[in-house]
């Protein structure tokens, strides 16, 4: 019986660690060679390392935070519904995000995003 966690644990460990703003213990989550695409196919970073310097700068926003709204698991896939609080080059506001994760023998190895509008706090509609 394997002894890597299962897809769902994976990505709440992952969450866990985005909220946390451990960035070491959240990259732990992606293979080596993971890829993280926007979907549903433009390839946005291939490996640790570059999806490392992709995502270093969001951990220092001082509201990072990811609120999951709805979470469905098939197999190795798990689809994560977020509302993500971030602070944009415009401000602080909040983002959706649909996030379509791969997950095999416990590490995720290809996360896809669909991007909702960025919504700046105080910005006219």
């Amino acid at each position: 019986m394997p002894s890597w966690s299962s897809p769902e644990v994976v990505v709440q460990r992952q969450l866990d660690a985005y909220n946390a703003k451990d960035l070491d213990a959240w990259l732990a989550t992606y293979a080596p060679d993971a890829k993280q695409y926007e979907h549903p196919g433009k390839l946005l970073a291939s490996g640790r390392a570059e999806i490392r310097a992709r995502t270093a700068p969001r951990f220092t926003e001082p509201n990072l935070h990811a609120k999951l709204i709805k979470r469905a698991v098939m197999g190795s896939v798990v689809i994560d519904h977020e509302d993500v609080t971030r602070t944009f080059p415009e401000g602080p506001g909040n983002i959706e995000l649909v996030c379509i994760y791969l997950v095999e023998q416990g590490l995720i190895r290809s996360a896809s995003f669909v991007f909702g509008p960025a919504v700046v706090q105080g910005a006219l509609a």
